[in-house]
């Protein structure tokens, strides 16, 4: 040992014998490494399962987080429209908020947030920045049931835009089209007219948009015309509108109009201006 220490003698020797161990050792080590490896790649696939896990979910909340961004954006604007609509107005306007459809296959109903308490009477026409929506007919202390145009029977009195031809545009349905009843064959209405509130009837303000003519079918034989329309509102697109607290003996003057059904500027003219005289008040 001495000499080892001192001279290296046995620096070969035990170099050829490490040489020849090598392999030995090797295949003895394979067992451990391949544990080892083996346990690492179950230990790395199980952190990036859960990885993937939590990044799925929070891409699902990104997701959410912009979709209800967006909802609140459109939201935001509808809001900032009706306020816009409520400067134009010359009465009193009450803001409302749909708060569900009843379960009512045959009525084409919805139920609002405001009553009787908020100053809210039956009859009052509740609207959008489109157009007229529907009109109360069913008043509680804190809600209210408003009728919608699509209602079956439901009667709103027009007038035709383009040249003042006055008439009354009926619901037939829940997804049907409304319709212009009790007009002859050579009446002057044309695909595309727009249908506004006449006002002769003291219950909705006159010259607020109503629908737009999609339809006519003339029958020369009864000298009648079948005349269709789509409403100008859609009520299931936002969940805030206006209820109108009209009232033709103070509130004569009708509002001025900046939009029409497709979203074109529309003003009322003189020669179309719906004025009611004192006895139709």
């Amino acid at each position: 040992m001495l000499i080892d220490f001192r001279f290296k003698a046995l620096d070969p020797i035990r170099s050829n014998v490490n040489w020849i161990l090598r392999p030995l050792e090797y295949v003895m080590m394979a067992p451990r490494n391949a544990f080892e490896a083996l346990s690492d790649y179950f230990t790395t696939r199980a952190t990036l399962d859960q990885e993937n896990q939590i990044m799925k979910v929070r891409q699902a909340e990104l997701s959410l987080l912009a979709n209800q961004s967006e909802f609140l954006m459109v939201e935001n604007q509808n809001l900032r429209e009706l306020m816009a609509l409520q400067k134009q107005v010359p009465f009193k306007t009450l803001p409302v908020e749909i708060l569900f459809n009843p379960p009512n296959p045959i009525s084409q109903r919805i139920v609002i947030n405001r009553g009787s308490n908020d100053g809210l009477k039956l009859g009052n026409p509740i609207a959008n920045d489109a157009g007229i929506l529907g009109q109360v007919v069913r008043l509680y202390e804190r809600s209210a049931e408003v009728s919608l145009l699509e209602d079956r029977d439901f009667a709103v009195p027009v007038q035709v835009a383009r040249n003042g031809l006055r008439a009354a545009v009926f619901g037939t349905g829940r997804g049907n089209p409304l319709e212009l009843r009790y007009l002859p064959v050579a009446s002057d209405l044309e695909v595309g007219d727009i249908l506004l509130t006449s006002g002769i009837d003291g219950v909705y303000p006159p010259g607020f948009a109503v629908a737009v003519i999609s339809k006519i079918e003339r029958n020369i034989d009864k000298n009648s015309s079948n005349v269709f329309c789509v409403p100008v509102a859609a009520v299931n697109r936002y969940r805030q509108a206006l209820a109108l607290l009209y009232d033709p003996q103070f509130d004569a003057k009708a509002p001025t109009l900046n939009k029409s059904a497709n979203g074109a500027p529309l003003t009322n003219t003189p020669g179309r201006r719906q004025t009611r005289s004192r006895g139709m008040q």
